[in-house]
């Protein structure tokens, strides 16, 4: 899930900025940059945003610049000389006027430098509490980010049971119309006599037997359940859920196989349309 924190902070005359981004991933991918400073401090900064975020496409920047006042002090002083001189010799020789020359040149952002400054080992505190303070945010996006995925996924799962409920209105048509061709194809092929009343007979109970999707139903509605067991639980569960959701895929699989009924057929498509919304979703989830 998607995330963004930010925090700022003044040690003396510099500004401390921390900048988090996250992106979905599937494992930690975490890009680090520290001021010089702070660079044997980036394991403990890892292992802080790894048990944080715990996954994700991260970017974390953390900067420690001179405050305006301060950088504004500094010139890149060969770079205006360089300059200087140039314009000089090409104003000379078109004649033109010099005297602006060099408070003009002052003027050039690009020969102000504003670089990093080294920090006390003291400031380290004050970093790694703001670093911390932009994690939060972070999380805070990415809880009210799941609690309206987590409202989509029950209301989707919840779908899944309302169609499978239907499925009960077209079963009893179903064997009806079975139970029509059948005889029908058993007409054909013999003379009616006693036996092949029998074989009849015998003949629907082998298909009623493998049309059956009571199980499948039945393990179906268990499955649903468990998600919805599973997702309020509070605790990371996206492999969980997943594993779940293959389950349920399974089943509605079955029941589309054995159907043999254009309008439960229907149904099972809606369902299965409704489990590919949820599989989608549940890559966001950890």
């Amino acid at each position: 899930m998607t995330g963004f924190g930010k925090s700022q902070a003044a040690i003396g005359l510099k500004t401390l900025t921390i900048d988090i981004r996250a992106l979905n991933s599937k494992q930690l991918d975490l890009n680090l940059r520290l001021p010089q400073a702070f660079r044997e401090k980036e394991g403990e900064v890892r292992n802080l945003v790894s048990v944080q975020l715990e996954r994700g496409k991260v970017d974390v920047f953390v900067s420690l610049k001179n405050s305006a006042a301060a950088a504004g002090l500094t010139l890149n002083t060969e770079a205006f000389k360089v300059r200087y001189s140039t314009l000089k010799n090409l104003a000379d020789e078109l004649g033109a006027d010099t005297s602006n020359l060099f408070s003009e040149l002052l003027k050039s952002p690009d020969l102000m430098q504003e670089e990093e400054t080294e920090a006390e080992d003291t400031d380290w505190t004050l970093v790694l509490e703001h670093i911390k303070e932009a994690l939060k945010q972070v999380d805070g996006f990415r809880v009210d980010e799941g609690k309206g995925l987590g409202t989509e996924l029950l209301d989707r799962v919840s779908s899944i049971e309302k169609l499978l409920e239907s499925i009960a209105v077209h079963e009893e048509s179903r064997m009806v119309s079975v139970r029509a061709r059948l005889k029908a194809k058993i007409d054909e092929l013999v003379v009616q006599t006693e036996s092949s009343a029998n074989r009849f007979e015998e003949e629907m109970i082998y298909f009623m037997e493998k049309l059956d999707i009571s199980e499948e139903k039945q393990r179906l509605r268990a499955h649903c359940t468990y998600f919805k067991e599973t997702s309020a639980e509070g605790t990371p569960s996206g492999r969980k859920l997943a594993f779940i959701s293959q389950e349920m895929g399974r089943e509605i699989n079955t029941i589309g196989s054995k159907a043999n009924h254009a309008e439960m057929q229907k149904i099972v498509v809606m369902m299965k349309d409704e489990l590919e919304k949820i599989k989608e979703q549940l890559n966001n989830v950890l």
